[in-house]
C-alpha cells in the first residue's frame, strides 16, 4: 500500500462494504462477458444466487433476496426470457411453480463459480491467504447475528 490515504479510509463500514461487493459484481460480470455470456444485467444478482439447485417458489426467492413477489415475478420473466431459468409444476402442490436452471443457466451458473474463484485468487495475491482467511472469518462473524428489525428490535424469538 501507498503511503497517500484512501479517500474513503473514513467512510462508515456499510458503506465500504457495499462498494466492495459492488466492484465484485461488476468484475464478475466483466469475467462472464469475457467467456461469451451476453444480456446479464446487474439485477440478475438478486436472483441467480438465491436459487437452490432443487429450485425454488416465487414467493420464497422473493423472501431470500428481501423483494416483494411482484419485482421478483418480473426478474424472473425477463431472465426466463433470456433461457436461464424455467418454471416446472411442483409435485408437491400442482398449482403452484418450481423455478429453476435450464442447461444453459447452470452452464452460466458454473462460469460464474470459476469467475468467482478467479477473483477470489486475485483478491488473495493483493492481501495474502492469511488476509482472506481473517476476512471469511470476520464476514461470517457478522453474518452470525440475531436478524434486527428496523426499530433496531430482534426479529426471532428471544435467545
Amino acid at each position: 500500500m501507498s503511503g497517500v490515504p484512501h479517500p474513503e479510509q473514513h467512510a462508515p463500514l456499510a458503506r465500504l462494504l457495499s462498494m466492495a461487493a459492488r466492484q465484485m459484481a461488476i468484475d464478475l460480470n466483466d469475467k462472464l462477458t469475457e467467456a461469451g455470456v451476453t444480456g446479464q444485467r446487474d439485477s440478475w444478482n438478486n436472483v441467480m444466487p438465491h436459487i437452490p439447485p432443487s429450485g425454488i417458489r416465487l414467493t420464497e426467492l422473493a423472501a431470500r433476496a428481501n423483494m416483494t413477489k411482484q419485482a421478483m415475478a418480473e426478474l424472473v420473466a425477463d431472465i426466463e426470457r433470456r433461457g436461464y431459468l424455467r418454471r416446472t409444476t411442483d409435485p408437491a402442490d400442482r398449482r403452484a411453480k418450481i423455478i429453476e436452471f435450464t442447461d444453459e443457466g447452470w452452464a452460466t451458473v458454473n462460469l460464474a463459480l470459476s469467475a468467482l474463484a478467479e477473483l477470489e485468487a486475485e483478491i488473495a495475491g493483493r492481501l495474502g491467504e492469511p488476509a482472506v482467511r481473517q476476512l471469511r472469518r470476520t464476514l461470517l462473524q457478522l453474518l452470525d447475528r440475531p436478524a434486527y428489525t428496523s426499530r433496531g428490535e430482534p426479529s426471532g424469538p428471544p435467545a
